[in-house]
């Protein structure tokens, strides 16, 4: 009789832990859940933040472009692939273009590693009589990735 009740409070026990056993497992799945979802939260979060800092891009790279431009240089088009702009434009001497490249790589916030492609001879026609040599240039440059303190006061109004 002392058996079989010690072996009924031994069963008991065993029954106590497995329960609590799968009360802590079925706490453990929730808080893997919960880490899951904390995740994919974040990861949602850096995605629109990454779309707030990169809408402000084409509007810098515009300014940056005008502002860096010399006189005698004239840009005819501007084509981005991810964080690869190519600018081809109309300059008047060889002294213009380089001006250029040295004014992106050393004054610009928002663009680094110029690299001229071509600089090609062109004709262009500005009336029937005049034609004039002006050279045809293409170059390359890449966006910096702004700093994430820039980018949240990005839309404060800047002076200049």
């Amino acid at each position: 009789m002392l058996l079989q009740f010690l072996t009924s409070e031994q069963q008991s026990r065993n029954q106590y832990v497995q329960n609590e056993i799968s009360r802590l497992e079925a706490q453990i799945k929730d808080i893997a859940n919960l880490k899951a979802e904390i995740e994919s939260l974040k990861s949602r979060q850096r995605a629109v933040e990454d779309l707030q800092t990169d809408r402000n891009t084409p509007v810098q790279l515009l300014n940056d472009l005008a502002r860096l431009s010399p006189e005698g240089v004239y840009l005819t088009a501007i084509r981005q692939d991810n964080k690869v702009v190519t600018i081809s434009g109309i300059a008047q001497t060889n002294e213009r273009v380089s001006e250029f490249l040295r004014n992106v790589s050393r004054n610009s916030e928002w663009l680094e590693k110029p690299d001229l492609i071509e600089v090609k001879l062109a004709n262009v026609s500005t009336n029937s009589r005049d034609q004039r040599r002006l050279l045809d240039f293409s170059m390359k440059v890449s966006i910096k990735a702004p700093p994430r303190e820039t980018a949240s006061g990005a839309s404060a109004p800047q002076k200049g």
